[in-house]
């Protein structure tokens, strides 16, 4: 069977829409670090709209890989000349298959971190992206702090250093830029952080001042960071997915993307050296994108977390199943309502109860099989972002909290290692050591007192009172009797 690349293109089905445009007079306006299944579903998935329109062609996308394990990217966007293939999974099961060409070269840094500098340094670059996880601004998720002791951010300072770090790389690429007279390219943050764009200005300003301080304040005065949101739930590709895919278009696509219909990009309309038209393809170019962030992570994301670690404890595999689940989406619906919306502002121009109902409904879609464990992975990175601030507003507010300690607790139970029937839960995290260890710990606050994570929650008493509480109901009567308990109003209790 025929791979993927440019030559096979006039031999899909007609079913399966093609780059019209010519993809040789397209040169990278874009270099994105961290190209994974998000962003091949988003952000490249606009461009490719508005290369379709016959607008921006000095805008197509570099792609960059940061890390070692991005090498099997490089392989495949090499072997099929960075075309890829976006399945769109409809509730009803309707498959919409799409070649996208946006991405239009693909560097691996780490066997050619030179290649990458230079390559942002060229005059024709006005805009670097990133999805690197919310973890990977290297700064702590209580104080935000930038970690200036970090291994790899101290090798990427030693004079001549093969640059391995996203701030090692960025950074040099602004200094040369600025040693030619170029204007600094715009830095967008795509990963789910709030206001990610000030915190990425902080982090890569916290690191060129690491290399000498008036770096540092001239990246913090004059390169631009715009604040965004994005949106579109893009669970990881099974080889189920590739099967399907050869069946639908009789050509091989090593690591093609799947992803929901829904998909959302608020972008800050703050860029100087000029941007592409995105506009023209749905993006929403609004002054503040401050509402809209916090209405996604702490509807959505936070939603994510809600059924994510109960789901899984009380059997669930994937998040359909969890949010059809009577019990757990009252769970969802009950968080939603009355503890996140309460600490959102009004939203130009959405319908919160709309957005909301919206929201359940992706969710719930089935053909999306997107897993509770791919969800649950790297909570210590999400739950900060996502669920404590709700939490910690309405503490402060004296509103209802169960529902988002009751996540906590779930949390905690999972990274004990096993369900309610003793099957193994894998725990995949960062700080996955620390975390078990401290799951396991007889003290049973000692979860929530892992302050890089939580802070100061563990001493607040409705929280450790709450918690405890529902920790002990989780170990001994199981998530559905517990959160059953949550829905109904009833105080968490034990067996017996």
């Amino acid at each position: 069977m025929p791979r993927l690349d440019a030559t096979t293109l006039p031999g899909l089905s007609p079913s399966v829409w093609t780059p019209r445009y010519d993809r040789s007079a397209v040169t990278a306006g874009i270099v994105h670090l961290g190209v994974g299944g998000f962003h091949r579903s988003h952000q490249a998935m606009y461009v490719d709209r508005l290369l379709e329109s016959g607008q921006a062609q000095d805008w197509g996308i570099c792609g960059v890989g940061v890390l070692p394990s991005d090498r099997r990217m490089a392989e495949v966007m090499a072997a099929q000349d960075c075309l890829y293939t976006l399945l769109v999974r409809h509730p009803d099961g309707y498959l919409d298959a799409r070649v996208v060409g946006s991405i239009v070269e693909y560097l691996l840094a780490p066997d050619d971190p030179e290649a990458v500098v230079e390559r942002m340094a060229a005059p024709g670059i006005r805009m670097v992206s990133l999805t690197v996880t919310e973890g990977g601004y290297n700064t702590s998720p209580v104080t935000g702090a930038f970690d200036t002791e970090a291994p790899a951010v101290l090798a990427d300072l030693q004079p001549g250093a093969a640059l391995r770090t996203t701030f090692g790389l960025v950074t040099e690429a602004l200094v040369r830029r600025r040693e030619r007279g170029l204007a600094p390219f715009a830095v967008v943050s795509c990963d789910n952080i709030p206001g990610n764009g000030h915190l990425a200005r902080e982090a890569f300003a916290a690191f060129a001042a690491l290399r000498d301080p008036a770096l540092g304040e001239w990246v913090a005065a004059e390169v631009p960071f715009p604040n965004s949101m994005v949106d579109r739930i893009t669970p990881a590709t099974t080889d189920a997915d590739r099967v399907q895919l050869r069946q639908l278009t009789g050509i091989e696509d090593d690591w093609p993307v799947v992803c929901e219909p829904w998909t959302q990009w608020v972008l800050e309309d703050a860029f100087p050296g000029g941007r592409p038209p995105l506009e023209d393809v749905g993006v929403q170019l609004v002054a503040d994108v401050a509402p809209y962030e916090l209405m996604k992570l702490r509807l959505l994301n936070a939603g994510h977390q809600v059924l994510g670690h109960l789901g899984r404890l009380a059997g669930h595999e994937y998040v359909h199943q969890a949010c059809q689940d009577p019990l757990f989406r009252e769970f969802l619906l009950g968080y939603l309502d009355e503890e996140a919306t309460p600490t959102l502002a009004p939203v130009p121009g959405i319908d919160l109860r709309r957005y909301k109902s919206d929201l359940v409904g992706r969710f719930a879609n089935p053909a999306i099989r997107d897993t509770l464990a791919r969800i649950c992975e790297n909570a210590s990175d999400r739950i900060p972002q996502f669920l404590l601030p709700v939490l910690r507003a309405d503490l402060a507010a004296g509103r209802p909290v169960h529902r988002s300690v009751a996540v906590l607790a779930g949390w905690a139970r999972t990274a004990e290692g096993s369900d309610d029937e003793g099957r193994p839960l894998e725990v995949s995290d960062p700080r996955r050591d620390a975390l078990v260890a401290r799951a396991r710990d007889a003290d049973p606050l000692a979860f929530l007192r892992e302050r890089d994570v939580f802070g100061d929650l563990a001493d607040d008493p409705r929280v450790a009172a709450a918690f405890t509480a529902t920790l002990a109901s989780l170990r001994e009567r199981g998530a559905r009797a517990t959160v059953e308990d949550v829905v109904r109003g009833r105080p968490a209790r034990a067996a017996g």
